[in-house]
């Protein structure tokens, strides 16, 4: 079996096979002839194919991704390793680090220790060619039946199911007899390979084999000789985990590490034909047997080698064996499923939560006590007692009162506690996403050492998930720093990929209290496998968590209903902005952007335009244009520039013009502060933490110009136009649901509910000046902006009847006024005051995003009387009411946050629009 290795120069082979990709990419764009032919992509080609097994159809160890400068004169050091030697700790000073992390088999990890020189004849259990490979195996799994399986190693190279059962496929990629190697062969160029029969020792401890083989020279690469050890960790029938060690000396550095590449073959997934299945894994990783300083350049250069050499083995190994078509929606549902059969019984936690010492103790001297009070007789009463009063008699009892009654104290608050947690379902779980698109799934499965935040040393904690624009809260989890949730969240359908999804933890202390954040993260789509996404462990950020080192298990699945119509939609639609017909690009130069900027396979190319990117060095390059990302690429004299950054990083695009500085137009791109610091080296310079980048001499200004914009601005614009929709769909499925949403209860109705005064004063301004608070016009948008109303919107006044008007307003709360944000929907209903000179303005408020925010509406009245005309002063008095719609344990912890937050923004509103009016004082 041979495997792809790496060395030193592996990231320099890469470079050269990288600007081929490039070339191919704009040659696809930008040439009409270009063919398959072309000598740079054959290069690319060869590399990525160069590397497979000549046994066994495992990519070769040592094939493309090990390069080696040419030599004149093989018996001389070459310039290369010179340079190595004085990166490199001198050789007795090797790390050796085992492979597998478990520490439950001696025989893993001994097997994990780097190559050995293969058995001897009389040291082996048979080692003629003669026995069979299955007897081996079978002798081998008698002698592990207590190994466990090793865990994957750092890079995961490929995660696949097949319809074939384990063993089957372990014969057909391990055994001697099997003819996929033949296959590979054809594909590969490497020469005298020998291979030694798999061997056992006399123990059954060790079951091995060692090939040699030189591998194929290629454009950049000379003839490099290999050997690979496989040697088997586990096997037992349903599980098979093969470790290989290849060693690679005559590499520059080649002596300093060895590519150790896992194999895990596992029981697959159940099908409802009953069909047996197997889960091939293969990970790997570089084991350093000495320090060196080029262990980063080393370790990016093998795992792109890797990637490209064994993508194009899981397609060979998938011509040969069927894999199992599991796409994202079945594997979702299996996972969903098992977290909605893993939902505990409110019996079995409790009795989980209740079984500690502290309670046991607690209920032990209540009964003891109690048992000791039935058998005790009643004795004559003495000092200050009588009958019915029974005092202490000692100061032993005393403190046994007291030990009693904060060991009951304990209990009552742990079964409050209790209560609370289970009986409380506010969040959006469950809730079921609508519509064709992009859809997203989270799932909430757990929370490990969150702060603690509460005099109690616990937390309330709950988590909002944000991403377009759109947000989801989950459960409220009571007094725990370990918190298990198994909540499902599923955003609506989206039009376009998204590009980040946004964590924030907080503990609960009421609605418009200053919430304390717990912990942060940002879940980047672009920069993210979606297979790792499916179940992956977030380290969260912020002071707190970073001190407690907290994290979130999270489950996340991405997926597209509407498939490969998607991409011929978003062009069609991106046409009729530019004004100008685009291309669907073919799949070869697809991949080959994809792999050049390392995005995923969702990510596709829109357009591309030669340009010059303008630093203190001008550098001409290529702009890349695809639906989430802006990127550019350049090598110029051997010097490489890549970078690329979201459409939602991008704060402002300023068209420059042509002027004696700039010999053409220009495009000025400036992101968001402390964003895109990944392409901060192709910035022009950097404004307050705000990069901003410089392109010029496009071929087509005009048209660049044009598609960038249309580009960012369906972007950065779809947010808040997908917040309208969805807003407008609720109001509607909100006025199916409910004949009372959004319409105005008026006093009859609410005449009943209990009003507290918040706010009452003086103003010295006559009633008609004070009244354009309300009036719609410039006056009150700038005191409804300043005291936190942002995006402040209302209606004209409309009359239904005679003396009354009603108007409709919406809003946003400012971090000041609500630090998770949220929004108002509100109706003002305006009447003249009976029998007096003055106005009463009646308000419903109904929120959206604030926790709790459906349990409740908010009832304002104001009472706005004309005092004295000639002394031009009003009374102003405002009440406020809670209307309960859902019942809560947590009311009155609301209703004071409700009533303190309302009192401030009201008191604040009234005393701007004193100081403000043209009329006061």
């Amino acid at each position: 079996m041979i495997l792809l290795g790496t060395g030193t120069s592996v990231a320099l082979s890469y470079q050269g096979s990288e600007a081929c990709q490039e070339e191919s990419v704009n040659g696809n764009l930008g040439r009409a002839g270009f063919t398959e032919e072309d000598n740079c992509s054959q290069d690319t080609d060869k590399n990525q194919t160069t590397a497979e097994d000549k046994s066994n159809g495992i990519p070769a160890a040592a094939s493309t991704g090990i390069e080696v400068s040419k030599m004149d004169k093989s018996n001389k050091p070459s310039f290369v390793d010179r340079v190595c030697q004085m990166f490199v700790r001198k050789s007795d000073d090797v790390v050796t680090t085992p492979l597998v992390t478990t520490d439950k088999s001696e025989d893993v990890q001994e097997a994990t220790t780097g190559y050995e020189a293969p058995a001897t004849g009389s040291q082996t259990y048979s080692a003629s060619t003669d026995t069979p490979f299955d007897e081996l195996l079978k002798y081998f799994e008698s002698k592990h039946q207590e190994v466990e399986m090793p865990v994957d190693l750092q890079g995961i190279l490929v995660d696949k199911s097949y319809i074939t059962s384990p063993s089957d496929l372990n014969n057909f990629l391990f055994s001697p007899d099997s003819n996929f190697r033949q296959t590979v062969v054809e594909l590969q160029g490497c020469s005298d390979v020998k291979m030694v029969s798999w061997k056992i020792d006399s123990d059954g401890e060790s079951l091995k084999r060692v090939i040699t083989y030189t591998t194929a020279p290629s454009k950049l690469v000379k003839a490099v000789k290999a050997t690979e050890e496989q040697s088997y960790l586990k096997a037992d029938g349903n599980g098979y985990s093969v470790l290989l060690s290849v060693s690679t000396p005559d590499v520059p550095c080649g002596t300093y590490f060895r590519t150790e590449i896992l194999f895990r073959i596992l029981p697959g997934p159940e099908l409802d034909s009953e069909q047996l299945t197997s889960h091939l894994v293969i990970s790997w990783r570089i084991n350093f047997l000495q320090s060196t300083m080029m262990k980063g350049m080393i370790e990016n250069g093998a795992k792109q080698g890797l990637q490209q050499n064994y993508a194009q083995f899981s397609d060979l190994l998938s011509q040969k064996i069927k894999p199992i078509d599991v796409d994202a929606g079945s594997d979702k549902g299996q996972v969903l499923a098992s977290l909605q059969r893993g939902q505990e019984s409110d019996w079995k936690i409790a009795f989980l939560y209740f079984c500690n010492f502290g309670v046991l103790c607690s209920l032990f001297v209540t009964i003891y006590i109690a048992v000791h009070v039935q058998l005790r007789s009643s004795g004559a009463h003495k000092g200050l007692e009588f009958p019915g009063l029974d005092l202490p008699d000692s100061l032993s009892e005393i403190v046994m009162g007291g030990l009693l009654f904060l060991q009951l104290q304990h209990i009552y608050k742990k079964i409050s506690c209790f209560i609370q947690a289970r009986e409380q379902k506010v969040g959006d779980h469950g809730v079921k996403a609508q519509g064709d698109g992009w859809l997203l799934t989270v799932a909430l499965i757990e929370g490990t050492k969150l702060a603690p935040v509460d005099a109690t040393g616990f937390s309330d904690p709950y988590v909002v998930f944000t991403c377009n624009g759109k947000s989801k809260t989950s459960s409220i989890k009571f007094q725990t720093l370990e918190p298990q949730w198994n909540d499902i969240f599923e955003f609506d359908a989206m039009d376009d990929p998204p590009s980040v999804m946004n964590v924030h933890v907080y503990d609960f202390d009421g609605p418009f209290d200053e919430v304390t954040s717990l912990g942060h993260a940002e879940i980047n789509f672009v920069k993210s496998n979606l297979s790792e996404l499916a179940d992956v462990w977030i380290p969260l950020q912020g002071n707190l968590a970073q001190s407690w080192q907290s994290k979130l298990h999270l489950r996340i699945f991405l997926s597209n209903s509407k498939g490969s119509t998607m991409v011929t939609e978003y062009l069609s639609k991106m046409e009729k902005e530019v004004g100008k017909k685009m291309t669907l690009r073919s799949p070869r130069t697809n991949t080959a952007f994809q792999e050049l900027f390392s995005l995923p396979a969702e990510e596709f190319l829109i357009s591309s335009f030669t340009c010059c990117l303008k630093r203190k060095l001008h550098t001409q390059g290529h702009l890349f244009l695809s639906p989430r990302t802006i990127g550019f690429y350049s090598s110029m004299f051997g010097r490489k520039t890549k970078f690329f950054f979201l459409w939602e990083d991008i704060e402002e695009i300023q068209a420059v013009p042509q002027s004696i500085s700039s010999w053409s137009p220009s495009l000025v791109i400036t992101l968001h502060k402390g964003r895109g610091m990944d392409a901060k080296h192709g910035a022009k310079s950097v404004d307050n933490g705000r990069l901003k980048f410089c392109l010029q001499s496009f071929a087509s200004f005009s048209v660049a110009n044009r598609t960038i914009m249309a580009l960012w601005k369906a972007r950065s614009l779809s947010s808040e136009y997908k917040m309208q929709i969805a807003e407008e769909q609720s109001q509607n499925n909100d006025t199916l649901q409910s004949e009372d949403s959004g319409i105005f209860v008026g006093v009859e109705d609410a005449k009943n509910l209990q009003m507290n005064e918040v706010f009452s004063s003086s103003i010295s301004a006559n009633m008609a000046s004070l009244m354009e608070v309300f009036g719609g016009g410039s006056f009150e948008m700038k005191i409804m902006n300043k005291v936190g109303c942002l995006n402040y919107s209302a209606t004209q006044w409309e009359s239904d009847k005679p003396d009354e008007y009603q108007r409709q307003i919406h809003y946003k709360f400012s971090r000041k006024l609500s630090p998770i944000g949220g929004e108002v929907t509100g109706t003002q209903q305006k009447s003249p005051m009976p029998n007096k000179a003055g106005w009463i303005i009646e308000e419903v408020m109904e929120l959206q995003g604030i926790l709790f925010g459906d349990f409740f509406t908010i009832h304002i009245r104001y009472q706005i009387e004309d005092l004295a005309p000639k002394q031009r002063a009003c009374s102003v008095q405002v009440f406020l009411g809670i209307e309960w719609s859902k019942t809560t344990r947590h009311r009155k912890r609301i209703e004071k946050s409700v009533l303190s937050g309302s009192s401030a923004r009201l008191k604040e509103m009234f005393i701007l629009a004193s100081k403000q009016l043209p009329h006061a004082r």
